[in-house]
């Protein structure tokens, strides 16, 4: 079932950072450096549409259950909400403190779960929004991760003195709590909570490099200030690597790590602990995020603004496909038993619901749900159309066109057709929080002195004349050398002059002494 290979990229044209799966695995949407937001059709590998989300870098992404909304957040602390079939932005937040991580509640598209840095974690509600500031261990470290669980009933938060706290999501009650240690009294950060799709598994990430993997059923058996131990402590014997981002396979039965080190994903099976498969990217590349399709055995990878494809080897799926024919064909010879009904009426008309599409409560696929998005074919137009309407109805129906957009100009500038609706901006006041920190995606904290290049759409660089890959540069002689000062200002005036003929007949010569020196 664990991936072995690569199977392609897909490029995004602006720089990729974060990616994520829709519940069935049919539409990957991926968060850019220019703030925009790629949603690709993944049956096809191709772009099904793009939002222009936000000006500056998307940092986060998550879907709602049934595929309908996106909610981004962008590293100039804005959270934002999007329809995903009309691309409209429903709602929008700011905050105080960069935004590490946003997610849907799993079973609730009206509640989100908002991590700032710097700050406890948040809980919002959409529709009268409304926001709730959850609890933390120590006032004093509000270093926190969090994460909903499987359907949404816990919030796991985790600080950087290795304490876990479960609390229930709607009265925000501790139910239970337990710290990690490194095996001595020591204690490490929690860098993420992953939680798997099927099954009460969830792992921590932690700084001392070792990923753990527990039961949440064992946790909320333990209760508060437990001591529970992990089914599996996975890492990197040998190189001692720090991980990036985890999570778990389609079915939870394995688990995948990025290297923070290098374009490398480690594959471990869950049930054991055994390091399966290592999967190297391009060297040099640092990795950015990792997502798990979470239906079939694909993982995607962002490093160096595109995203990579990591997949089967397709040599061996065409050899079960022949191993399964062949063993159809051998069935045919047999006859059925003798206790096998032959009037047995086969019902042809109803549909199963996908099991791997629906929860272990649920026997029914959600009908509502949003699967693909349409697109419409670019279809170039014939030169000729043998088969098509008389001239005489062609120009017609050109004059009716041609009414019919002058009267919406018409409407348009009268103001009788309604505005685009603006989204609601809703301010989130955080009591102690510093509003001077910088997003991690953004390099450290400084006072303007950075060399850094700011991420993000150019503010106020319209009209003004700056270095550009796509604008020629002058040169002068042999050597290539950039032209400065008094020199390019006069080729710069040369340049603007209009050609003589002199200057046309001394172009032309030179055209054809090139040409007699490169002819045969």
């Amino acid at each position: 079932f664990f991936v072995v290979e690569a199977d392609g990229t897909l490029d995004c044209i602006s720089m990729a950072l974060t990616c994520t799966f829709n519940r069935w695995g049919t539409l990957l949407a991926v968060g850019c450096n220019d703030g925009r937001i790629v949603i690709w059709d993944f049956l096809t590998r191709g772009i099904a549409k793009i939002i222009s989300a936000h000006i500056h870098p998307v940092c986060s992404l998550c879907w709602s259950r049934d595929g309908h909304k996106l909610v981004s957040a962008s590293t100039d602390n804005i959270v934002s909400q999007w329809d995903v079939l009309s691309g409209d932005c429903d709602q929008r937040f700011r905050f105080p403190s960069p935004i590490l991580k946003v997610q849907y509640h799993p079973r609730d598209q009206n509640k989100v779960l908002v991590c700032p840095m710097k700050s406890a974690p948040v809980m919002l509600t959409l529709s009268d929004s409304k926001h709730v500031v959850l609890p933390v261990d120590d006032d004093s470290d509000l270093n926190v991760v969090a994460s909903f669980d499987r359907r949404g009933e816990y919030i796991y938060t985790g600080n950087a003195k290795g304490k876990i706290l479960v609390l229930k999501t709607d009265s925000q009650d501790l139910v239970a709590s337990f710290r990690v240690t490194t095996g001595t009294s020591n204690t490490t950060a929690i860098k993420s909570i992953e939680f798997a799709r099927k099954g009460s598994c969830f792992l921590i990430n932690t700084a001392d490099r070792i990923i753990r993997v527990y039961d949440g059923r064992e946790i909320l058996t333990c209760g508060r200030d437990g001591e529970p131990e992990p089914m599996q402590k996975l890492q990197d014997l040998v190189n001692r690597t720090p991980w990036k981002k985890c999570c778990f396979s389609g079915d939870g039965e394995y688990i995948v790590a990025g290297s923070a080190r290098q374009h490398a994903l480690y594959i471990w099976e869950k049930s054991i602990g055994n390091l399966v498969k290592i999967l190297h990217g391009t060297r040099g590349e640092l990795l950015l995020d990792v997502a798990w399709h979470p239906v079939r055995p694909i993982i995607a990878s962002i490093s160096s603004g595109v995203v990579s494809i990591w997949a089967q080897n397709q040599v061996v799926s065409i050899l079960v496909y022949f191993s399964f024919s062949l063993l159809k064909h051998l069935l045919c010879f047999f006859p059925a038993g003798a206790d096998a009904a032959e009037d047995e009426e086969v019902d042809v008309t109803s549909v199963d619901p996908i099991a791997a599409f629906c929860s272990s409560d649920e026997e029914l696929e959600d009908s509502k749900a949003l699967l693909y998005l349409p697109i419409a074919p670019e279809v170039e137009d014939p030169e000729e159309n043998p088969y098509g309407p008389p001239p005489d109805a062609v120009q017609t129906s050109l004059m009716d066109e041609g009414a019919s957009s002058e009267k919406k100009r018409q409407s348009s500038a009268d103001g009788s057709q309604p505005p685009k609706k603006k989204p609601k901006t809703t301010n989130i006041e955080l009591q102690g929080v510093p509003n001077d920190e910088v997003h991690p995606l953004l390099g450290v904290k400084g006072d303007g002195k950075s060399k850094k290049k700011q991420a993000g759409r150019p503010k106020g660089s319209k009209g003004k004349e700056k270095d550009s890959p796509f604008k020629p540069k002058l040169y002068k002689g042999d050597r290539g050398l950039p032209l400065e000062g008094s020199a390019k200002g006069k080729v710069q005036a040369e340049l603007s002059q209009p050609l003589t003929g002199k200057d046309t007949l001394r172009a032309l010569s030179g055209l054809l002494r090139g040409l007699a020196l490169y002819s045969p």
